[in-house]
This record gives structure tokens, sequence and C-alpha cells, in this order.
């Protein structure tokens, strides 16, 4: 809805400052990255996850001439959608809710700043700008196909143009996500002995940058090495994207951003070789981190706290808490009571989330502890 121009903040500043103080903001900071909330506090969450995509995203922006306010907008946005437990939570929430839609956390994050978000007089969410929206449905490329519930209930009320690709800034974004995890998951699986700096050594990128601080400090520590090594490979991602986004940002002639909408292809993109080196490093990432058995077993054990608190919340919805009733209540059938049902899930933090299983069923946490953490 419209509101009233700030004399001293942007529009995008503002969307960025809303998306800072929202609930489901904060929470990222206890949601799994990786690892889950209680495995240790050095590794990743969705929140520092989100901040340094942002930081990433917001330098991006500034060498390419774009705007930092709206590409740190998306940015910081781009992952509150996410269940507790990330992709495992949200693998195993999209199944139970098949008979109701199903679940997909981007369309979750539009739901959250357009309707969950419930703080201001005037408006549900967060009344953010059409381009912020429009950035965060869009920013991994056109929407085609049948489009989750969530995203058609928003699209019908904003019509997001969700055939043509997002602006540059959303784009930056994207591939700002992709910088920022490939570099601290190589950091948080050595940190979690998953594999070793000699193995990581043998891959493309990483092992030049390794080979570069070897040169310039020879017997420095180990610690201090792998820290400057990987942050070479964070520069290398980020010089690539500016270089090969500015140069073809010049040969699309595009003078607007509804010419950059229009193109029919991302004007922000890696260069074809660092792009095929990527894909290298994601498949080690993927066999040595996101699917070693260690990883695998804590994935079964809290895929069983979702399964098990979905049912006990749509027999007794009253068990969640009382600014949820009157939705509740309001409610016109199962679908509705199961959609309410999965935002409440969706919402909770990890630990929140091991703290309502052992609350609710009376069993120890499947994930090893006997006391809610």
């Amino acid at each position: 809805m419209p509101e009233e121009e700030s004399s001293f903040r942007s529009c995008f500043q503002r969307d960025r400052d809303r998306i800072i103080h929202a609930s489901a903001f904060r929470r990222l900071k206890h949601k799994t990255q990786v690892f889950v909330e209680h495995e240790g506090d050095s590794y990743r969450t969705r929140l520092t996850h989100s901040i340094e995509v942002a930081q990433v995203a917001r330098t991006i922006s500034g060498a390419l001439g774009l705007n930092p306010e709206l590409t740190e907008a998306v940015a910081l946005a781009h992952d509150l959608g996410h269940t507790p437990f990330g992709h495992t939570g949200e693998d195993a929430l999209h199944a139970i809710m098949q008979p109701y839609g199903g679940f997909d956390h981007n369309a979750q994050a539009i739901r959250i700043v357009t309707k969950l978000e419930r703080h201001y007089a005037e408006f549900d969410g967060c009344n953010l700008s059409w381009e912020t929206l429009e950035g965060i449905a869009k920013h991994n490329g056109p929407v085609e196909g049948e489009l989750p519930w969530a995203l058609a209930e928003c699209n019908g009320a904003f019509d997001l143009e969700l055939h043509t690709h997002a602006s540059a800034e959303a784009q930056v974004a994207a591939l700002s996500d992709d910088i920022a995890y490939n570099n601290h998951d190589l950091l948080d699986g050595l940190r979690a002995d998953l594999f070793s700096d000699d193995e990581i050594q043998t891959l493309p990128i990483v092992g030049a940058c390794y080979a570069e601080v070897d040169r310039a400090y020879p017997n420095l520590d180990p610690y201090r090495r792998r820290h400057e090594a990987l942050r070479r490979v964070f520069g290398v991602m980020v010089s690539d994207v500016i270089d090969t986004s500015a140069a073809l940002i010049a040969e699309s002639g595009a003078h607007s951003v509804e010419d950059i909408r229009n193109l029919g292809r991302p004007v922000i993109q890696f260069s074809a070789q660092l792009w095929a080196q990527l894909q290298d490093i994601r498949a080690f990432l993927f066999t040595r981190m996101y699917r070693a058995p260690s990883v695998m077993e804590v994935r079964a054990e809290v895929s069983k706290i979702v399964e098990e608190l979905f049912p006990i919340y749509l027999a007794d919805p009253r068990q969640m808490p009382a600014r949820w009733h009157s939705d509740i209540e309001a409610a016109e059938d199962e679908t509705v009571l199961a959609r309410i049902v999965s935002d409440y899930i969706a919402g909770m933090t990890d630990r929140f989330a091991i703290q309502d299983y052992v609350r609710l069923t009376g069993r120890p946490a499947p994930t090893g502890h006997s006391t809610p953490i």
C-alpha cells in the first residue's frame, strides 16, 4: 500500500531496515545452514549466511553501478522462508504438505513479508516495495510452470511478472548466495573434519589460492594459511562476477531495468571457465559434506521432528500460541488449517522445534540430546 516517503532514507533502505527488524530475520540465528544449531557455535547459521550474502551482494552491486540498497534488501530476505533444520526440514515439510499444496521456502519468504509479519498498524507483512518483492520471488530466474500456492497467492495481489528475469540487483543477490556458500561451506567442512586442507587443494581455484599463500607467507600457521587461502577464493569469485557481468551489461545494450527484465537471459553471471570450475567444487561439497554419513545421520533424525510435530498440531491446533488462535478459528477447511500449521512450524528455530518435540511427545529429542537445548 502507498506510504509517505521518508525524508532521510529511500524506499529500498526502508525495505532493508524492515527486513532486519522482522521476527523471521532474527530467528535465522538459530536455523541450520548445514550443521544443526546445537552442533557447534562456530558454524554458519542462516543468519550469518544471509549477512555474508548481503555483504558480497552490496560490494558487487556498487562495483557495477547498481542500487546497493535494493540488492542488500533482496539478499537479506532471500532465506527468510527456511524451516528449522535447513533443506532437510524443508524436504520433510514439503512431503507432509503434499495434500495441501506443498511447501517452498522461496514462496514462504514472500508469504512472510506480505502476510505473516504482523507488527505494523496499517498493514500485514512489511509493505515492501514491488521491486524487492519481485527480487525475492525470482532472484533465481523466471518462475514458470505451476506456482507454489504461496507465491501464486502473492502474485495474484501484486503481479510480479514472474515470466521475466528479475532486476540486475536481484540477480546479484542470487550469485552472491552461490559465492557465499561455496566459500563458507569449505571452511565449515574443514572445521568439522569432514575433509582436509590437502584434499581441497586438489580442487580448481582453491589449490591455486593455497599455492599463492604459501609463496607469500612460507611456514604460516595452518589456521591462518587456511583463512588466507579461502579469502582469496572469495576474491576470485567476486572479481569474476564483476568483470563478466560488466561486459554482459555493456553488450546487452540495456538502458533500463525493463530492458534487463525482458532480455531473455541473466546479465549477472560467472564466466564460463569459472562456472565450470565451481561445478567441481559443488560436486566435492555435495559428496563430502552435504551427503557425508555423519550429516545424513542427523538429517534423518531431525526429519522425525518435523514429521511428528505436524500431525500433533493439525489434530490440536490450539496447542499453538494464543496469537495464532484467531487464524485457526477463521480457517475454512483442513487445507487452510494445514497451511497455518505449516507457517508455524516453518517459523521455528532448530532449538524451539527440538524443545517442542520433547514437550509434546514426552520422548527424548532424536538428535541425541535427552534434554532440550
